[in-house]
C-alpha cells in the first residue's frame, strides 16, 4: 500500500511539474512572453510570469540603437519603481541610443516634468501629438520598440503606480516583421505630430501578410495578428481593433473570458454602441459562457445600469474587481485592475490597450496583439480565473446601487 501510495505521488509530481513547465515555457517563449503588474499587498501574482520592471529594463538596457516610445503619458516619482526606467533611458541615451518619444497632449498638461527632462537629454526628441485634433480622442496606446527587433505593448503605462499599486498586463514580443507594424503606426504619429503633419497626407494604406507565425518548441505555432485604433487612422483597415475583437467573439464555440478597466455600449454622445454587446449576447445565445471582470471605477451611473442588465442575459456573469487600498494610505489612480484582454475557447486570445468603449476604437489611438496558441492562452486563462475565483470580485447585482469610489486627486 506505501509503495502505490508513493507511485501515485511519483507520478502526480511528474505530472504537476510537467503542467508547470508547460506553463513556464509560455510564459517566456524566447519570441513571446506575457509581462504584468502587480499591485502590492494582494495575491494576484503569478510566478511563472515577470513583472513589469524587470521585463521593460532588459529591454531598454539591451537597445543598442534606437528606441521609440508611445505613451499615454508619463508619470514618475522619486525612489518608486519607475524611476529606475528613467535612468536606463537616460544611460541608453548616453550611450548613443537614438530615441524618440510620443505623449498624449491632454495628458501631457497634467505630467509635464519627466517627459520635458527626457526630451532634454542627447539623442532623445520628444514630441506631443494632439489625437483630439486628429480624430476626437487622445493618444492612449502603451508601446515602445527596441532596435527594430522587439515591442512590448499593454496596459502598462509609463506610471510609477502601474509598477507597483495597478495590475496590469502587456506581452513582449520578438520578431522583426511584426514589429515592423507597430513601428509603421509609431512613423506615422511621430510624423503627425510634427509641423504641418496631416492625415490625408501621411497615412499610406498598407497590407501586411498577417497572421504572423512564431514556430514555439515542439513545432507549436504561434500565430500573431497585430491590432490598432482608432478606424481610419490604421495603416492596413483590417487589423482594427474592434474587427478583431468582434471576430473572435463571434468565433467562440464553448468561452468567453474578458477583463478591463470599464466597459459600456453607450458613448460618450449618449449614443447606443451595438458592436461588443450584440457579440456578447449573441455568444450567450448560442450557449457560449460569457465571464467578464470590470473595475469597480464602474460602480456609477449609467455604466452600472449596462453591466446589470448584461449580467441578467442567461449564460453571461459579471462582476466588479475592488483591489484593497494600501496600507501606507490613498493613492490617487491606483489601486485598481487596468488590464485589457480576452480569451476565447482555451486557444486564442487578444490583448491590447483599450477598455471597451466606443471612443477606444473611433477616436483614440491605441495598439493591441491577436494570439492563436493553446499554451499562451492558457497562461491567459488562468490569470483570469485566479482574478475570478479571487478574494478582490464580487458579482454584480442587478437589486443593487452601487457607490462610485474615489479613485481620482
Amino acid at each position: 500500500m506505501e509503495r502505490q501510495m508513493t507511485r501515485g505521488v511519483a507520478l502526480w509530481m511528474l505530472l504537476l511539474g510537467t503542467a508547470m513547465a508547460a506553463c513556464g515555457q509560455a510564459a517566456g517563449h524566447p519570441d513571446f512572453e506575457i509581462v504584468e503588474s502587480i499591485p502590492i499587498e494582494t495575491v494576484l501574482d503569478n510566478p511563472d510570469v515577470r513583472n513589469t520592471q524587470e521585463v521593460w529594463l532588459e529591454m531598454i538596457n539591451g537597445a543598442r540603437s534606437s528606441l521609440d516610445i508611445e505613451e499615454f503619458y508619463i508619470s514618475n516619482k522619486q525612489g518608486e519603481p519607475l524611476d529606475d526606467i528613467i535612468h536606463a533611458l537616460s544611460r541608453a541615451a548616453d550611450r548613443g541610443v537614438s530615441e524618440r518619444i510620443i505623449v498624449d497632449s491632454r495628458m501631457y498638461k497634467t505630467y509635464p516634468e519627466t517627459a520635458d527632462l527626457l526630451g532634454k537629454q542627447k539623442n532623445t526628441a520628444l514630441r506631443v501629438i494632439d489625437f483630439g485634433k486628429l480624430a476626437g480622442g487622445v493618444q492612449h496606446s502603451k508601446y515602445f520598440t527596441v532596435d527594430g527587433r522587439e515591442v512590448f505593448l499593454g496596459s502598462q503605462n509609463f506610471d510609477w503606480r502601474a509598477l507597483k499599486h495597478i495590475h496590469e498586463l502587456g506581452v513582449r514580443i520578438r520578431d522583426a516583421e511584426i514589429v515592423r507594424v507597430y513601428g509603421d503606426i509609431f512613423n506615422l504619429d511621430w510624423s503627425l505630430a510634427g509641423p504641418g503633419g496631416t492625415v490625408d497626407g501621411l497615412l499610406k494604406r498598407v497590407h501586411y501578410q498577417t497572421p504572423f507565425l512564431l514556430i514555439e518548441a515542439a513545432n507549436d505555432t504561434i500565430a500573431l495578428t497585430p491590432t490598432a485604433s482608432p478606424k481610419g487612422l490604421v495603416p492596413d483597415s483590417t487589423l482594427w481593433d474592434e474587427t478583431q475583437i468582434v471576430r473572435l467573439i463571434n468565433r467562440a464555440g464553448s468561452e468567453v473570458m474578458c477583463q478591463f478597466l470599464t466597459y459600456s455600449p453607450v458613448g460618450r454622445n449618449k449614443s447606443y454602441y451595438p458592436e461588443l454587446e450584440n457579440a456578447l449576447r449573441s455568444a450567450a445565445a448560442r450557449g457560449v459562457k460569457v465571464k467578464m471582470i470590470v473595475s469597480d471605477w464602474s460602480k456609477e451611473h449609467p455604466i452600472e445600469e449596462y453591466l446589470k442588465s448584461l449580467s441578467v442575459v442567461p449564460n453571461i456573469e459579471v462582476k466588479f474587481s475592488v483591489i484593497p487600498e494600501w496600507s501606507g494610505g490613498y493613492i490617487p489612480f491606483a489601486r485598481v485592475e487596468h488590464c485589457k484582454y480576452l480569451v476565447i475557447d482555451s486557444s486564442s486570445c487578444w490583448i491590447g490597450t483599450s477598455n471597451w468603449e466606443k471612443s477606444y476604437f473611433y477616436n483614440t489611438r491605441n495598439v493591441g496583439i491577436v494570439v492563436k496558441n493553446r499554451n499562451i492562452t492558457g497562461i491567459l486563462r488562468r490569470i483570469f480565473l485566479k482574478g475570478w475565483d479571487g478574494p478582490y470580485t464580487e458579482k454584480v447585482k442587478p437589486e443593487l446601487d452601487y457607490q462610485a469610489r474615489r479613485h481620482g486627486e
